[in-house]
């Protein structure tokens, strides 16, 4: 199993003066899902090098078994510190691409040419894409060949409204996520805010939150056997 995990290079919490990148349990816990049953995983960002981590994802009440092992994990740490150039990975490569979220792919993610094309791309060889929380706002662009969206007429999840609001960004993001896929066409839903939640609609599966990213890589783990 050859997994191409995709983070944010992008680390600017819009206008606030504050720092933001991706979720780290987002990451941790499906990276080591799906490593602890022996896939081969590569991580790329749209700028290579290192890709940076919300600091309120790495805050105490945040962790969990997973951040923990992250943080205890100097070769993985080494990787995010190094990453890919996104441009340079080729969809043929891989069995499956997973998008772990964090607001920072509000802002790059979003808008990479690269990025939609690969998406298109493991879409229409029919592999498994994977996105988390923040992380399905990458598929806002993505067409299917007829040039609809992707996400039209499918069953999508992602961070609701309901939560944006009650970590005070709603007036901060480019993009409400809820909003984007209903405006797209897609059939969302959400559980309750913060619990585990995840859908899946053939190739493509979606989830609500953090604590919803080791549901994601169980069915990622299912599709791909």
């Amino acid at each position: 199993m050859n997994i191409l995990f995709v983070l944010t290079s992008h680390d600017k919490l819009g206008n606030t003066g504050k720092k933001t990148g991706f979720w780290v349990e987002e990451f941790a816990t499906p990276y080591y899902t799906l490593l602890d049953k022996g896939a081969t995983i590569t991580i790329a960002t749209p700028k290579g090098g290192a890709a940076p981590i919300d600091p309120s994802s790495d805050a105490p009440d945040a962790a969990t078994a997973s951040t923990d092992r992250y943080n205890n994990d100097e070769a993985t740490k080494s990787l995010i510190a190094n990453t890919k150039v996104l441009a340079d990975m080729n969809a043929d490569d891989f069995d499956a691409v997973f998008y772990p979220g964090g607001h920072g792919p509000l802002w790059d993610l979003t808008n990479d040419k690269v990025s939609v094309a690969l998406i298109e791309k493991f879409d229409r060889q029919e592999k498994p894409i994977a996105f988390v929380c923040h992380a399905p706002a990458v598929l806002r662009d993505v067409k299917n060949a007829d040039g609809t969206a992707l996400v039209k007429g499918k069953k999508v999840t992602g961070f609701s409204n309901k939560e944006e609001a009650a970590v005070g960004l709603t007036e901060i993001v480019p993009l409400l996520l809820e909003d984007m896929l209903i405006e797209n066409g897609a059939f969302y839903s959400n559980g309750d805010d913060w619990a585990p939640y995840s859908v899946q609609d053939g190739n493509l599966i979606t989830g609500q939150n953090p604590a919803s990213s080791e549901l994601v890589a169980e069915k990622l783990l299912v599709s791909l056997k």
